[in-house]
């Protein structure tokens, strides 16, 4: 799936990386604790929080997520889409809880981070 296929499931807006959004994904994990994504997170998964500081992108770049997607309408603060533009990461926010657009992602083919661990 794109991440512009994403965007439209979740109707999410994109704050950043317009340029991005015929890229694939096909895991995501979720979470609003940063130390729980740096422990799980894998390279080329689509972060989903509800964290919208600058630590939320931060991590994202540390763990090399292809996107991040705020959920609950939140969105990231001035220095979060700076980094985020800087390091080519896509923003989107969606207004959707963070159940529901997990759902919905896993019932178009998203995998979660646990189906990409046990594949290695």
């Amino acid at each position: 799936m794109t991440l512009k296929e994403l965007q439209e499931i979740l109707q999410a807006e994109v704050i950043c990386g317009e340029n991005c959004l015929n890229e694939e994904v096909k895991f995501a994990g979720a979470s609003d604790l940063m130390s729980d994504v740096l422990a799980f997170g894998q390279p080329g998964i689509v972060l989903l929080t509800g964290l919208s500081n600058s630590q939320s992108v931060r991590t994202a770049d540390i763990i090399e997520a292809k996107a991040i997607i705020y959920v609950r309408g939140k969105k990231p603060d001035k220095e979060g889409i700076k980094i985020a533009t800087e390091k080519g990461i896509p923003i989107f926010s969606t207004k959707l809880m963070m159940y529901k657009a997990c759902g919905l992602l896993y019932s178009h083919g998203i995998s979660g981070v646990n189906d990409l661990q046990n594949k290695k």
